[in-house]
């Protein structure tokens, strides 16, 4: 899938977000965090469970309060909500994978292009057509319930749901959850392709061998702080993130 390159006057960091934080009552779940997603890249943040990554996604979408930075495209996300959000090219899939179980797998792909049939867009029969070569399982089970697939395919409808806004910045919140080893090897190896194509994403991760393979550039969250960052193949030999995260895999 091929999604609208950059015009001339556009910038190349798709997302730049700036001290941002977040507080359930006077619980501090996120301080201070800073990151950016270019285009072209993928970018993965990795850390333990409780450490505010859903989160981070969820305030850099406009689902919770925050205060702190969040620019899309060069442009103030201050205010702006989540639909406006999704129609500028930026898309969440939550680790939930929340279908519409009682729709067919073409009826939720359906779903994800509403915001740009709202605007007057009418290309989501080819944008099915891609996701569809994409996912050549989805393409057979076209007429099957959602609420009957398995999780594999699950995790397959809810990316694809995702492409059918073509988005700029795709959002993934632990796509590997729950997931037997071969169909995460299989996800992986499609976040991979995506970014060929054109999408910029942002990978929330706790597989984090897998996530620092895939991914250009890493964030390791710890109790709602950023404390380390860099290169992924460099955080992926980096002692401290090998003996916390991969158990002790690699050189050290």
């Amino acid at each position: 899938m091929r999604v609208q390159e950059p015009s001339d006057g556009e910038v190349a960091n798709l997302l730049d977000v700036r001290g941002l934080n977040v507080a359930y009552g006077k619980v501090d779940a996120l301080h201070g965090a800073t990151l950016r997603v270019n285009a072209g890249q993928i970018v993965t943040v990795i850390g333990p469970n409780g450490a505010g990554k859903t989160t981070m996604l969820a305030a850099i979408m406009g689902q919770l309060g925050c205060s702190g930075e969040v620019n899309f495209l060069g442009r103030s996300q201050a205010g702006v909500k989540v639909e406006r959000r999704v129609a500028a090219g930026m898309s969440l899939v939550p680790e939930r994978r929340e279908l519409f179980g009682t729709m067919s797998i073409e009826d939720n792909l359906l779903m994800g292009a509403y915001a740009r049939h709202s605007q007057g867009l009418r290309d989501h029969r080819e944008t099915m057509d891609e996701v569809f070569r994409r996912f050549p399982r989805l393409k057979e089970r076209r007429g099957q319930l959602a609420n009957t697939l398995s999780g594999g395919e699950r995790a397959m409808l809810v990316l694809g749901r995702a492409l059918m806004g073509k988005p700029r910045v795709l959002l993934l919140d632990e796509p590997s959850l729950g997931l037997a080893p071969l169909v995460v090897r299989e996800v992986f190896r499609i976040i991979a392709d995506l970014r060929r194509s054109g999408v910029a994403i942002l990978l929330v991760e706790q597989n984090a061998r897998a996530a620092l393979q895939v991914s250009d550039h890493g964030y390791v969250l710890e109790t709602g702080t950023i404390v380390l960052d860099g290169p992924s193949a460099a955080l992926a030999e980096d002692p401290r993130v090998a003996a916390t995260y991969l158990g002790g895999a690699g050189r050290h």
